[in-house]
């Protein structure tokens, strides 16, 4: 069910956001269920908005190319959103999750859905961003989103919605934040391969961290990150394995963390969040203000060649 844009919706200006971490198996209903019980448990700690694992009804297939994995792609509206429709409504919560998207024949998508508490849906977001590495072949599934970088409207606020690698792009979040965001959300599903030294698992998740909240404090914007948790793999024959790093946080406008689960731990975090403070803080860090647009245009190349 499809919701229209409603103008006399007042969004809140202060908010109980949520974030849930979970391990992603095989079997389908299962994670809904998962899914379920800890939207339920954010919604009895009175939660306005909880925000889901990237693709949490399914194993992550892209760590391998198989065109088996296709079958896992569904239409939206479709079952899957159906579920989540009927989730958000009996929980009064905003429900942000992502699915593989069956677009038409041969034309799929990472698509995030954003239900609002009538269990309508309140918009999509496509993935803009496709890597293409060892364990996150995505190119080979996803066909990148063309719509553009365009908050979701819903009746607690605008949400920013973006998906796994687009954390890894300042252009992006700040997009965002100049169309009407009031929060940044980053449905991910990132992680290690296991036999990287520790030094560098914790650069990596340290540099994950540090990306996102750096968003937050040039945006002057919430962020609200999840992550799934685990070790997956594929039995090809090569037998690739991811093992996801959960660390799943909530910031603040400064990046300030308010709240952080760990890398293992199944279950869900949840923080107040104060939309108000965005303009409080915009008028002390004018970065809004000072923006150089006049000055920018190169940031549309490739590449500069300064022998030009």
């Amino acid at each position: 069910m499809l919701n229209d844009a409603n103008p006399g919706r007042c969004p809140l200006m202060k908010l109980n956001v949520a974030v849930v971490q979970h391990a992603c198996g095989i079997d389908t209903s299962k994670n809904i269920e998962l899914d379920s019980k800890w939207i339920k448990h954010a919604a009895k700690q009175d939660a306005d908005l909880v925000l889901l694992p990237e693709l949490s009804t399914s194993p992550y297939f892209c760590i391998t190319q198989d065109p088996a994995n296709f079958d896992l792609a569904e239409s939206i509206p479709g079952n899957t959103s159906d579920r989540f429709s009927e989730i958000a409504k009996a929980n009064n919560v905003v429900i942000v999750t992502t699915i593989f998207e069956k677009r038409t024949k041969g034309l799929y998508h990472n698509t995030a859905v954003v239900f609002d508490k009538d269990g309508s849906i309140a918009g999509t977001y496509r993935k803009m961003h496709i890597p293409d590495d060892p364990g996150f072949y995505e190119k080979y599934y996803f066909t990148p989103g063309e719509e553009g970088f365009k908050p979701i409207d819903t009746s607690i606020g605008k949400l920013g919605v973006l998906i796994c690698w687009d954390q890894w792009y300042p252009e992006a979040a700040r997009l965002m934040a100049l169309a009407g965001a009031e929060i940044l959300l980053f449905p991910s599903a990132i992680g290690w391969e296991p036999e990287e030294t520790e030094q560098e698992k914790q650069r990596q998740r340290d540099a994950w961290m540090t990306i996102q909240q750096g968003h937050a404090i040039a945006n002057n914007l919430p962020v609200m990150v999840s992550n799934r948790i685990g070790l997956e793999e594929i039995n090809n024959h090569e037998k690739q394995t991811t093992l996801f790093w959960g660390s799943s946080f909530i910031a603040g406008q400064q990046g300030e963390l308010l709240a952080a689960a760990d890398t293992d731990g199944e279950g869900i975090i949840i923080a107040d969040i104060d939309l108000e403070r965005t303009e409080q803080v915009r008028r002390i860090w004018p970065y809004f203000r000072d923006r150089r647009i006049d000055q920018y245009n190169d940031i549309l190349k490739r590449h500069i060649d300064t022998d030009e």
